[in-house]
C-alpha cells in the first residue's frame, strides 16, 4: 500500500468516524418506545433549565409574512421567551433565511435550538411557500400512492427550508364546512381515516412531525372558529376517527377551539374544547390513551378564544403540551409560572409537557 493511498484511505476513516459522531441518534420512530439513553438526553437537558426555560419550551410563535415581525421573533429568540416558531404565508427563500438566522441565535447564545412548524397541508400548501409546486388540494388525494407522492414533495421542501412539523392532515369529515372545505378528504368516515392515515405515516417515514386535527371534529359543526363561537350539540360524532390514526403512531394532536352542549360526559361548560380539561385531559389522553404532544390550534386571532381572558393558560391547564400563537408570549410565560408556584399538580403536569417537547426535539433532530 503507497503513502498516498494510505494517507487518503485514513482521511477516509476519520469522514466516516466524524459523520457517525453527528448522525442523529434518535429518529421519530423512538418518540413512543422506552430506551434509557433517550431518557437520560431528556432529563440531563431539562435539569440544566430554569422553569422560566422550562416554560418557554411550550410557547409556539408566529413568522411569516402574516405573523410577528421579524424583529420581534428574533428578539423573542434571544430572550429565550419561545420554544418554536410556525411559519405563515411567505416563500422559500426568506423562510429559509429566517430560520438559519434563528438556528444563529440558538447557536450562538447555547439555547435549545427551535422547533419550526407550518401549515403545509395540500390544500394550503401553494400559499404556506410561494413559489413552491402546486401539490393540488386534499380533497382530490385519492389513494395511498397519490398521497405518498403529494407528501413526499411537501417533506422536501419542508426539510429544504428546515421545518421539522406539519400541522397536517386535516381529520375532520365533509368538505360543506366554512372553515375546513376542500382541506377534508371528504365525507365518507372510512376514507378519511385512512388516507390521513397513510399522510401521517409517510410523513413521519420522512422525519416530518405530523399533526392530526382539529380534535375532537371541526367537519360536522356549522360556523369557523375565526370567526365565532362554534357548537357542537350533543354526540361527538369525529372521535372515533382519532382511534387508528392514535394507535399507528401519530406524535401530535391540535385541539379545535370548539365548544361542546348538551353532552352528558363531555360537555365544555362553555368553553372551547382547547381550554377543556374534560376534552383534552379526560377524553383524549385518558380514555382515548394519547401520550403525544398535544398542540392548541392559534390563540391570537380567532374569535371563540381571543374573547377570553387568559386562554393560553386555560389550554395549558387543560392538557395542552404546546402553546401555538399566543397573542403575548411573555405574559403568557409569566402566567405560567405564576400559577405553578401555587398549583402543585398544575406544575407536575407543565413539566411533564416540557419533557415531551424535548423528546420530540430530540427524535425530530433539532436537538443533536
Amino acid at each position: 500500500m503507497n503513502y498516498f493511498f494510505r494517507l487518503t484511505f485514513f482521511a477516509f476513516l476519520i469522514s466516516i468516524s466524524n459523520y457517525a459522531q453527528k448522525a442523529p441518534k434518535f429518529n421519530l420512530q423512538d418518540f413512543y418506545n422506552y430506551d434509557s439513553e433517550l431518557e437520560f438526553t431528556v432529563d440531563s437537558i431539562f435539569n440544566t433549565l430554569t422553569d422560566r426555560q422550562k416554560v418557554a419550551q411550550m410557547i409556539i410563535t408566529s413568522g411569516g409574512e402574516i405573523g410577528k415581525s421579524e424583529a420581534t421573533v428574533k428578539k423573542l429568540a434571544m430572550q429565550d421567551a419561545i420554544g418554536g416558531v410556525v411559519y405563515l404565508k411567505g416563500n422559500k427563500q426568506k423562510h429559509t433565511e429566517d430560520i438559519t438566522a434563528l438556528n444563529d441565535i440558538s447557536s450562538k447564545n447555547k439555547t435549545i435550538p427551535l422547533l419550526f412548524s407550518m401549515d403545509a397541508e395540500p390544500s394550503l400548501f401553494a400559499s404556506r411557500i410561494k413559489g413552491a409546486k402546486d401539490v393540488g388540494k386534499t380533497i382530490d388525494i385519492k389513494n395511498d400512492a397519490q398521497s405518498d407522492s403529494v407528501v413526499n414533495i411537501i417533506n422536501r421542501e419542508l426539510r429544504d427550508i428546515g421545518v421539522h412539523h406539519n400541522y397536517a392532515p386535516v381529520l375532520d369529515v365533509s368538505s360543506s364546512n366554512e372553515a375546513i372545505k376542500s382541506r377534508s378528504y371528504g365525507s365518507d368516515k372510512d376514507t378519511v381515516i385512512h388516507l390521513a392515515n397513510q399522510f401521517i405515516k409517510c410523513t413521519q417515514e420522512g422525519g416530518i412531525i405530523a399533526t392530526a386535527k382539529h380534535f375532537p371534529g371541526h367537519g360536522l359543526v356549522k360556523g369557523d372558529t375565526h370567526k365565532q363561537s362554534v357548537y357542537i350539540d350533543g354526540d361527538l360524532q369525529e372521535v372515533d376517527n382519532y382511534k387508528k390514526i392514535i394507535e399507528d403512531g401519530v406524535l401530535s394532536i391540535m385541539i379545535a377551539h370548539i365548544t361542546i352542549k348538551n353532552n352528558k360526559e363531555y360537555d365544555t361548560n362553555g368553553l372551547p374544547s382547547s381550554c377543556s380539561k374534560n376534552i383534552i385531559t379526560g377524553l383524549l389522553k385518558q380514555k382515548m390513551g394519547f401520550k403525544g404532544v398535544i398542540i392548541s390550534d392559534a390563540m391570537n386571532i380567532m374569535k371563540a378564544v381571543t374573547i377570553l381572558d387568559n386562554a393560553p393558560l386555560l389550554a395549558s391547564k387543560a392538557g395542552c403540551d404546546l402553546i401555538l400563537m399566543p397573542q403575548n408570549e411573555i405574559n403568557t410565560i409569566n402566567t405560567i409560572l405564576s400559577e405553578i408556584k401555587t398549583d402543585a399538580a398544575y406544575k407536575k403536569q407543565v413539566m411533564q409537557s416540557v419533557k415531551k417537547i424535548l423528546r420530540l426535539k430530540i427524535c425530530a433532530g433539532v436537538i443533536q
